[in-house]
């Protein structure tokens, strides 16, 4: 009886592997080469630099308007997620930013809120970027493969402006607020049809959807998780390394089974793994916490949540400052000011006096950030660690990471030239760059010690898992033509 059901549960085994593999090989093959190629170009995306180096210069003398008065103006009653001062165009204008999602854009000028600019405003906007050439209109779009996600939604619609440089560049204006949403190359533009967008299955009838795509990508990769557990398996059930096949084969298959079979040995742990942390990486089940600053956090480093944060904040000239970012840190009003080189530097809203916070200020604020917690820890990284690294986004450094004994272990990483909060991470966001980033994208301190130690492997292992799709394309091509593939029979004996 027992035989008998070990003998059905294989059976089984070996048909879902088998069907299920025939209609899922194809997405494999496809990760794995669009993985390649995402290695070395990503989804577009507008970085903090290229955002300030589109940015003219502040024209101070045509501030009229004061932060306190410009946070009234937009509905804020309590500490903003942002407040900033910059160019749209020749209008200084204030950028307020909730807790909630939603911006409010009001003219430094005269108050006024801005919320709807023309097609040659937009035009005017495109002109301050370093690469325009002869910007032209080409389109006002609603939502495109590149604009396709939720974050855009309170921006759009989009100008979609050419710059006429060689480089094909091509700029997302939001018509709501003036702001430079995106930018996009050619090259960009080509070669995430074969990264991105495949490997993420991102068309825009798709992904414009979001809670639909999320779910589709779950269940597509989870089922492909299933068929490389049971091919796995199989491969090691039909292994023989003692009592070897006929003609001391130690795999029954020929042809491209056998590619099929070995190379789904050599690659299968790293099938799995890769398959695995790519399904965590939609956070099934909320299973991990959300990036970013919590509200109770930023309040509590600012030291300040009353209407009236803002009411000591006045213009603070700089001749190079193209943005400038009003806050609060321990209990100190003070303007961060960036330049379009993405220099940045603190000064006194009122004084316009450089202003530098020494480590103990900096850790006092860092202190308060968490008032029901201790702080544990408090050290400076000076070189990159397991979990401070620049392979997905630039880092910052020297930089300040801060403990706390709450429940998850939180960490603040703080700028000690700026004083601002670059990120926060918890037992599960380290967990989480275990799970993901370093089983999917194998970046593992050694590799990223070892220059192009990460490149190599990732090749290799990419190209044993090409050969295990493509191989069970072919296979699964042939199963369907009804053409048997059988194991080698006949041969001299070992």
């Amino acid at each position: 009886m027992r035989n008998a059901l070990v003998r059905r549960a294989r059976r089984w085994l070996y048909v879902v592997h088998r069907w299920i593999g025939i209609a899922t090989c194809l997405f494999f093959a496809m990760w794995f080469i669009s993985g390649l190629v995402m290695m070395y170009v990503a989804f577009p995306r507008l970085t903090d630099s290229e955002r300030l180096s589109a940015l003219p210069v502040i024209l101070w003398n045509k501030v009229r308007v004061a932060p306190d008065r410009a946070m009234a103006l937009a509905g804020a009653v309590h500490y903003p997620r942002d407040l900033r001062l910059s160019m749209m165009d020749d209008v200084p204008v204030y950028r307020v930013t909730g807790w909630k999602g939603g911006s409010v854009t009001i003219s430094a000028i005269d108050g006024s809120v801005v919320d709807r600019i023309t097609a040659d405003q937009a035009l005017a906007i495109a002109r301050h970027h370093p690469r325009a050439v002869h910007p032209q209109l080409l389109d006002a779009v609603t939502r495109d493969q590149w604009s396709v996600t939720a974050r855009f939604d309170p921006l759009r619609p989009l100008y979609l402006i050419g710059l006429g440089d060689a480089d094909g560049t091509e700029l997302y204006v939001s018509s709501r607020s003036g702001e430079i949403a995106l930018d996009t190359t050619r090259q960009e533009r080509v070669w995430n049809w074969l990264g991105s967008i495949p490997h993420w299955i991102y068309p825009t009838v798709l992904r414009q959807d979001g809670p639909l795509w999320r779910d589709v990508v779950l269940w597509t990769s989870g089922i492909c998780l299933v068929v490389a557990v049971s091919g796995f398996w199989i491969g090691i059930l039909r292994l023989r390394l003692m009592r070897r096949y006929a003609s001391c084969a130690v795999s029954p298959y020929r042809g491209w089974m056998a590619w099929h079979h070995i190379a789904g040995l050599i690659g299968g742990v790293f099938v799995f793994t890769w398959m695995f942390s790519g399904w965590l990486s939609l956070n099934p089940g909320g299973a991990f916490s959300g990036r970013g600053l919590t509200r109770e956090i930023a309040v509590g480093y600012s030291g300040h949540d009353t209407p009236d944060i803002v009411a000591g904040f006045r213009a603070a000239p700089s001749a190079r400052a193209v943005e400038a970012r009003y806050v609060w840190i321990g209990g100190r009003p003070l303007v961060m000011l960036d330049d379009s080189g993405g220099r940045r530097s603190l000064a006194d809203p009122v004084t316009s006096a450089p202003v530098v916070l020494s480590r103990d200020e900096i850790i006092a604020a860092a202190r308060r950030a968490m008032p029901k917690a201790a702080m544990i820890s408090a050290r400076q990284l000076d070189e990159p660690d397991a979990y401070w690294y620049t392979l997905h986004q630039p880092r910052e450094l020297p930089v300040l990471r801060i403990g706390f004994d709450d429940p998850a272990h939180t960490w603040l990483h703080i700028s000690p030239g700026t004083a601002e909060i670059l990120d926060r991470s918890d037992d599960s966001r380290r967990s989480y760059r275990w799970l993901f980033n370093a089983l999917h994208s194998l970046d593992f301190p050694l590799l990223l010690r070892i220059w192009p130690a990460r490149d190599v492997v990732v090749w290799l292992l990419s190209a044993v898992g090409t050969i295990v799709s493509i191989s069970g394309i072919v296979i699964g091509w042939r199963r369907l033509r009804r053409r048997k593939v059988r194991p080698v029979r006949g041969l001299r004996p070992c």
